[in-house]
């Protein structure tokens, strides 16, 4: 009996080999420095190189220094912290990561930039075990963190920061930008109670705690944000006589005076004066 149900057997588990869905490939980061992760599909999606270079971001260089630092430790193979980049919005936080990044790739092929949705913060222990191991270096990114899915979001980044038993990957930064240092949820959490909401907050601050690198990104005063629009326009040839004025209204016109909003300026003028820009 056994010798006959041992074709059968063979033939059903050749079958059920050929309908297995096949193998996930290994991904490729040989093609790109920058990367998309898609958690649903495991995939890394290229993206082009980011523009923008550091020496075009003005009124933060303490903030440039201090996270060129914490990068080029990482890039070779130094002690590092994970970094948190916080505060007012428009300030350049994100666009100082990328930047800077791109900065030390120069130097460093082997280093790769992977940015990750802030809605999709449950995925990174998944993503962390992922990269750990590979030859590759990794800052993940993810932008304007918050925490509305709650303290399960936070709990899961914790993890990844942590690493379980096996501690966090090695080969792994992980930079996060937020309007706020302690990562606070923009979600109206008073519908569950005092002692439920307290807890989630408590595991929210105890996120941040987790990240060795604080930068803060204070708001502009005019002064320095005029100081950027200056090095913007040389940078980029747009002289008019009246810069200064317009780039006053301008910032009047806005509500608040930023990096983001310098830029916006620029970007209009050089429209009107007919000159590209690299974004």
């Amino acid at each position: 009996m056994n010798a006959e149900l041992s074709p059968l057997l063979i033939r059903i588990a050749e079958a059920l080999e050929r309908l297995a869905p096949p193998a996930p490939q290994p991904p490729d980061f040989a093609g790109a420095r920058l990367f998309r992760h898609d958690p649903e599909t495991a995939a890394f999606h290229p993206a082009p190189d980011y523009p923008l270079e550091l020496d075009s971001l003005i009124g933060v260089e303490r903030q440039k220094t201090r996270f060129l630092e914490n990068l080029d430790r990482f890039a070779q193979g130094l002690p590092y912290n994970h970094a948190l980049l916080w505060g007012v919005r428009g300030t350049g936080k994100s666009s100082l990561a990328k930047a800077a990044f791109m900065a030390a790739s120069a130097g460093s092929p082997q280093l790769k930039l992977v940015e990750v949705d802030r809605d999709q913060v449950t995925a990174l222990p998944a993503l962390f075990d992922l990269l750990r191991g590979r030859s590759e270096r990794f800052l993940v990114l993810c932008d304007d963190l918050s925490f509305e899915e709650g303290a399960a979001a936070a709990k899961a980044l914790k993890s990844a920061l942590e690493g379980g038993v096996s501690g966090p990957p090695a080969n792994v930064l992980f930079v996060a930008t937020s309007n706020r240092r302690h990562l606070m949820p923009r979600t109206n959490t008073e519908d569950r109670g005092m002692i439920a909401t307290a807890e989630d907050a408590e595991e929210e601050v105890s996120v941040s705690d987790r990240f060795g690198l604080w930068i803060g990104f204070p708001a502009m005063d005019q002064a320095t944000y005029l100081t950027a629009v200056r090095g913007y326009a040389a940078r980029f040839d747009l002289g008019v006589p009246d810069l200064e004025r317009r780039a006053l209204q301008w910032a009047q016109l806005r509500g608040g005076r930023s990096g983001r909003i310098a830029w916006q300026f620029i970007r209009d003028l050089a429209g009107e004066l007919g000159k590209p820009l690299p974004l």
